[in-house]
């Protein structure tokens, strides 16, 4: 059962955030030290839900504190090779209200043989498409400039609909560079040279298949941090994961993607690209300095629970090097 919401508000201000040394970890507030005095701090409302499962564990971590990152540190909990995986980064911007989860007719049937049949089908509007196009196309206008819209359009009319409204969406993002691929190419691609891709835009349940699949290039599904996106307020964040209730106050859950989620957060809900630097330079601080949860651990690495990681992300936001990094 979920349990209630977690309600915190953070203060921010807009530029070169800054830890201050010995800042209390309850306190939800980053400063820049030099103008602290001058520069009235931003406040956000941010609702926390732990739900159930392993939730109420990793939700502490980013409250006292979805992009495939290969961490040089990690590589070697990668499944691949580590020429293949070292290096990696991505972002695969996956579609979320359209497609074959929602698309209609569905339910089930039968044939003219007397057979039971089961149905779904895939629709995608045009407005559907130019959003989540868009979308992607401002995000990787941030990262590398590298955009791959992955369909199947050699076969669905969905997915050559898809091709044409990509395409033609381009046409407003020059200094992005498009490349289209199908997707059980892409499927391939990820697991034989994922250092190829920056940004991946699909559809839903492609993006729901290749998001899962590329979240293995770091090792573990624990590491993956995620975004819902609406047209208007903040968005969702949370780490892929789901709630794993096997391992359920154990404390052997890794809360990195959740740390991670709320660096996403920062990035791309609340504009505060520093706020964010600052939390993904602590959470790879605190793997070069060895420390790991049983997902990713490897021989003269610092076996840890849930608690000891976030703890340990906690105390490198509020060093002075997190900001270094």
């Amino acid at each position: 059962m979920a349990t209630s919401p977690h309600l915190i508000v953070c203060s921010l201000t807009p530029f070169n955030l800054k830890p201050i040394a010995k800042q209390s970890p309850r306190a939800a507030r980053i400063r820049h030290a030099s103008s602290a005095a001058t520069v009235p701090p931003k406040r956000y409302r941010i609702t926390l839900l732990p739900g159930d499962g392993i939730g109420p564990e990793v939700i502490p971590s980013p409250k006292t504190s979805s992009n495939s990152l290969a961490l040089s540190k990690l590589v070697d909990s990668s499944t691949l090779k580590k020429d293949v995986a070292e290096g990696v980064d991505l972002m695969v911007v996956r579609e979320l209200t359209g497609g074959i989860y929602f698309g209609k007719p569905r339910g089930f049937g039968t044939n003219e043989n007397g057979e039971e049949i089961g149905f779904n089908t895939e629709v995608y509007a045009t407005y559907e498409i130019d959003r989540i196009a868009r979308v992607a196309f401002e995000i990787a206008r941030k990262r590398r400039g590298q955009l791959c819209s992955v369909d199947k359009a050699n076969v669905l009319e969905a997915s050559m609909l898809w091709r044409k409204r990509v395409t033609a969406i381009a046409a407003d993002y020059p200094d992005v560079e498009l490349s289209h691929m199908y997707v059980d190419n892409a499927a391939m691609q990820l697991v034989r040279y994922p250092k190829q891709f920056d940004t991946i835009v699909t559809n839903n349940i492609f993006g729901d298949i290749l998001s899962d699949e590329a979240s293995m290039i770091t090792g573990s599904i624990g590491m993956l941090p995620s975004a819902s996106l609406g047209e208007s307020g903040p968005g969702l964040f949370e780490p892929i994961h789901g709630s794993a209730p096997d391992i359920a106050g154990l404390d052997k859950v890794n809360p990195l993607a959740t740390i991670l989620s709320a660096a996403m957060l920062l990035k791309y809900g609340l504009g505060e690209v520093n706020a964010a630097k600052q939390i993904e330079n602590a959470v790879l601080d605190t793997l070069n300095k060895g420390f790991r949860t049983g997902d990713i651990y490897s021989a003269g690495n610092k076996l840890v629970g849930c608690k000891e990681m976030g703890e340990a992300v906690l105390k490198s936001v509020e060093s002075p090097i997190s900001a270094a990094i």
